[in-house]
């Protein structure tokens, strides 16, 4: 099964979870969610993204999530009343969310020596272009958006399910892309742990180094 795939697959299993509706049933037996494997090097995406982010990104802050999900389900299964269930919702959307989003966020990235940077071609590269102009133009308008995020979040490029049209949209937190409405293609972490420890305030020069590791090759995928 592809990163892209599970990802799917876990949002799906905690936002079933986290359902009101569900309330009532328990699973006697939850496979663990774990950290997915990297297709690459922590330090592969120098100079762009150092080795020390990536090792800490992955081990210490996207395990986080991992060991939060993980927990919150087990005590939703537990828990004998209503009211301790929704009382969990929101841990499981935190953690599962953290978790989903940071799948795709390592297979939205590759070294340069592997296409990193690569500009996209074909269907989605048109579709781009349709919608803003040019590649250029719509890394301005997403930069422009992670920019614009007050605190924490994420920045999309997401098609649209029903009319297949591409938009840039931003998330608060940890909060995952609503699937049942949009396929995300390209997400960028606007978190401070994802680039503080390189760029420190610099944000804005950490949103336009990214753009040379983006891992289009994984979005044409998820486009078609």
């Amino acid at each position: 099964m592809s990163i892209a795939a599970s990802a799917r697959s876990t949002l799906a299993r905690a936002s079933r979870a986290a359902s009101i509706r569900s309330l009532g049933s328990v699973a006697a037996v939850r496979t663990k969610y774990t950290l997915p494997d990297l297709s690459y090097d922590y330090g592969a995406l120098e100079p762009h993204i150092s080795g020390q982010i990536m090792e800490v990104h992955y081990t210490k802050h996207h395990q986080t999530y991992v060991n939060g999900i993980n927990d919150a389900q087990e005590k939703f299964d537990a828990a004998s009343s209503p009211a301790e269930k929704v009382a969990l919702t929101s841990l499981i959307k935190f953690h599962g969310g953290g978790h989903v989003n940071h799948t795709l966020f390592w297979e939205n990235l590759s070294p340069v020596n592997k296409d990193g940077g690569a500009p996209p071609t074909g269907a989605l590269s048109k579709t781009i272009d349709d919608t803003w102009g040019s590649l250029d133009s719509f890394k301005a308008k997403m930069n422009a958006a992670l920019a614009g995020i007050q605190g924490s979040g994420w920045g999309w490029l997401v098609k649209d399910n029903t009319t297949g049209k591409l938009s840039i949209i931003t998330q608060p937190n940890q909060d995952p892309v609503d699937t049942s409405k949009f396929t995300p293609l390209i997400g960028i972490d606007a978190w401070e742990h994802a680039y503080y420890l390189q760029y420190q305030n610099v944000k804005a020069d950490y949103f336009k180094a990214i753009w040379n590791v983006i891992n289009w090759k994984a979005a044409e995928k998820r486009f078609s």
